[in-house]
């Protein structure tokens, strides 16, 4: 069954540009299982990255090259507060699927 990955996170003033740089240097076909990656803007500078997998293996299989990545976006990322840090993830089997 496939899986799905969902990030949210905010950019500090002035940095949206370069958040999205940084996102298309992210070679995010080069991970094994990865099918698709979406960047959505939810807000002025807010943001989710979302993903889709081959199966919850393969986002696991992939997490430490994601991490990877975040560590390049943390100096541009504000805390969400809440003692979230600056990411709030969220991972799961997909349940239902509808679309084309």
């Amino acid at each position: 069954m496939s899986a799905m990955n969902v990030v949210h996170m905010r950019v500090k003033p002035g940095m949206v540009e370069e958040f999205i740089r940084l996102h298309e240097d992210f070679d995010f076909k080069a991970l094994a299982g990865g099918r698709n990656v979406w960047l959505v803007r939810s807000g002025e500078r807010g943001f989710m990255v979302i993903a889709e997998w081959d199966s919850l293996d393969a986002l696991a299989a992939a997490r430490s090259a994601m991490v990877a990545n975040l560590d390049r976006l943390r100096p541009i990322l504000e805390d969400l507060g809440g003692g979230r840090g600056v990411t709030e993830p969220w991972s799961g089997e997909v349940a239902l699927h509808k679309g084309h």
